[in-house]
């Protein structure tokens, strides 16, 4: 199995540090707003690869921060007028409630900032003792020009780094040197939440969240750390140089994965241009499987470009996976009924026996070339957009194969991994959706047509029309 690294630039062979078992880590969200289709794109992106390597046989722990104490936080709480630890707790429960409509159901374990500020508190002052960090009067800061590879995830000479905007500050020795600690005793800070520390009365950098929430729980090393291409430059780069610093062992993680920008109709999503969207506002109008589809359609690495139509599609695929799993049980059920004494005469170890016949692993040739493209496809760095082609791929195979009522059942429990695996039901078929709804009506208003046209004694127009959907499977009774 491959997996492409942020930091090496190549697809790299997978292994964990944990034998069998993988430790995963991503950047969680700030808690100051709604989250929008951006964030779940990345959250869905990294829930599907912890489902995949799960059923790859890998016992995955994934944790995921929730940084709820920051400046956007307090300025919006500011904003608002109202208290920034209650604005911040209101948008975590928003965050968790949009996740689950999405299916982003596979992190262990939501770990809070402000939970973890003894934790933070450590990690800097052993930075300080290792002299990596030093203290002035208005905080902490790691002092870039110790760490010499600073920037090497970015691919950024360290000379090159005095372009970046940083906040200036005469106190630090350089406009390059990041907080791990911000002092916050002068007056115009009153009113914003902070801890005791050796320093004095503040609060916790960004990037010092992260690294002491990842050591308390995974150690000094683990195996993937995933976010927004957005992160790398500084976030990333600031947690590889404070954990290598404080703890002496290089590479922080195996493996560095990120997930692509989304725009929005071509163009970057933002509020000034009037094209941000929350997860709360596409779910008006979209399920959450749909989403995840339009998402999966796309590698997690790639750009992704947003619109109604592609939307629209992603819907209409679906819709169409599903049929075909209707189908599919129209054809299973005979077949099944036929059986169902035989296998009840079993018993359990019979049974057993009999039932693993249904393993999609001994169909049909034909059909098994794309149940292998699938998986071939999620090996090499979980290329979804290929698995999904080798969905469309099989079910268009599918017609031209006789195949028996065994052969049906394995089939189904293909669908079922691929279900587990992408994270939507394709086995549910609702007819009572909105689209059967309006089918329902449009049928309604057929038959009101038919009772005009024989009304005025036009028979043979009306007859035509109920041939007609008698051929699409309508039957229809005079």
């Amino acid at each position: 199995m491959k997996v492409y690294s942020t930091m090496t630039r190549e697809k790299e062979d997978l292994y964990s540090l944990f034998t069998d078992k993988i430790k995963l880590f991503v950047c969680g969200p700030t808690v100051y707003d709604d989250a929008h289709i951006g964030h779940g794109r990345t959250y869905i992106s990294f829930d599907m690869i912890k489902r995949y390597l799960e059923f790859k046989g890998y016992s995955v722990f994934y944790l995921q921060n929730i940084t709820d104490i920051d400046d956007k936080i307090i300025n919006r709480a500011k904003e608002n007028n109202v208290d920034s630890k209650l604005l911040a707790k209101k948008f975590e429960k928003r965050f968790i409630e949009d996740m689950a409509k999405l299916n982003v159901a596979s992190v262990n374990y939501f770990a809070r900032a402000t939970d973890h500020i003894d934790e933070i508190i450590d990690q800097i002052q052993r930075l300080i003792d290792k002299g990596f960090a030093y203290a002035t009067e208005t905080g902490v800061y790691f002092e870039v020009a110790k760490k010499s590879d600073f920037g090497k995830l970015a691919n950024r000479n360290i000379d090159e780094l005095e372009t970046h905007r940083i906040n200036v500050d005469s106190s630090k020795k350089s406009p390059n040197d990041f907080a791990l600690w911000k002092n916050r005793e002068a007056p115009e800070y009153s009113g914003e939440p902070v801890w005791p520390s050796p320093w004095g009365a503040g609060r916790p950098g960004w990037h010092i969240e992260d690294t002491a929430i990842t050591e308390k729980y995974f150690g000094p090393q683990y195996d993937i750390h995933g976010g927004g291409l957005d992160l790398i430059f500084p976030h990333h780069d600031a947690e590889i140089a404070q954990m290598e610093a404080v703890s002496g062992k290089e590479p922080l993680v195996q493996y560095w994965m990120h997930t692509g920008f989304l725009n929005v109709n071509g163009e970057k999503m933002s509020k000034s241009l009037g094209n941000f969207i929350t997860i709360r506002d596409l779910l008006k109008n979209y399920s959450g499987e749909t989403f995840r589809l339009f998402v999966l359609a796309t590698h997690y690495r790639s750009p992704i470009d947003f619109s109604e139509v592609s939307l629209h599609q992603a819907e209409k695929n679906l819709e169409n996976i599903r049929k075909f799993i209707a189908n599919l049980d129209e054809k299973i059920n005979p077949g099944l009924t036929g059986n169902l004494e035989y296998l009840i005469s079993l018993d359990d170890s019979e049974l057993r026996e009999e039932l693993l016949k249904f393993d999609y692993g001994n169909i049909d040739s034909t059909l098994k070339e794309h149940i292998d493209m699938f998986f071939n496809s999620m090996d090499d760095d979980f290329s979804t957009p290929k698995a999904i082609a080798a969905i469309f791929s099989f079910i268009k195979a599918f017609k031209d194969v006789d195949l028996d009522v065994k052969d049906l059942l394995a089939i189904k429990h293909w669908f079922a991994d691929v279900s587990q695996i992408l994270g939507i039901d394709f086995l549910k078929y609702d007819n009572s959706s909105s689209s059967s709804g309006n089918d329902v009506e449009l049928l309604n208003i057929i038959a009101d047509v038919r009772s005009k046209l024989r009304a005025e004694k036009q028979y043979d127009l009306s007859d035509e029309i109920r041939d007609k959907l008698v051929e699409l499977g309508i039957e229809v009774s005079d």
